[in-house]
């Protein structure tokens, strides 16, 4: 495995409790993503969420780039095996600037990810707890997050509480957009 001084990492490593690294043991290591993290299965480990189509190492390299370059706003963590120097489980938390509570911070927690060759192994509760405490860390006053239906009791057991609805609207068809009544406001 590659030392954490050599890698380009999306954050400053400090900010991860050493205490939940302590409980994943020595097979595995909790870290910032890493600039080259597509040669470790980063996309393998998403792959479990929903169809995750590879980028180029160069678009990989692109788009992590862009996300280092807005500075405290995107804090992904990957665990890595150790033995195997691949990716087993990840997560996100990103954090926005709100003119509510005194210019606060809320957390967004996102694309929680474990492998399905280690489920099981509490990954993602200790995922969910480094990505709590680096927002607490950053100040946010609430952190929040979207779950399908199945995945509300995991959640649940994480300290999360069942809370209003989520809305979406994918615009990957302009074609829908056209047809929609709002588009006739315009």
């Amino acid at each position: 495995m590659t030392p954490d001084s050599q890698l380009d990492l999306l954050f400053d490593p400090s900010l991860i409790p050493s205490a939940i690294q302590e409980q994943l043991g020595p097979d595995l290591h909790l870290r910032p993503l890493a600039s080259d993290d597509f040669k470790r299965g980063h996309f393998d480990v998403l792959s479990v969420l929903t169809a995750a189509p590879q980028l180029t190492p160069k678009a990989y390299k692109d788009n992590f780039d862009e996300l280092k370059a807005c500075a405290g706003t995107y804090f992904i963590i990957v665990i890595v095996d150790t033995s195997s120097d691949k990716i087993v489980g990840s997560g996100s938390v990103i954090l926005e600037r709100k003119f509510l509570r005194a210019a606060g911070l809320v957390g967004h927690i996102e694309d929680i990810a474990v492998s399905k060759a280690v489920q099981g192994k509490k990954l993602g509760l200790r995922i969910i707890n480094a990505l709590e405490e680096i927002g607490r860390v950053r100040g946010c006053y609430k952190i929040i997050l979207d779950c399908s239906d199945k995945n509300i009791p995991f959640y649940e057991k994480c300290g999360f509480k069942h809370k209003e609805f989520q809305m979406v609207r994918y615009m990957a068809d302009p074609k829908d957009i056209a047809k929609s009544p709002a588009s006739s406001k315009l």
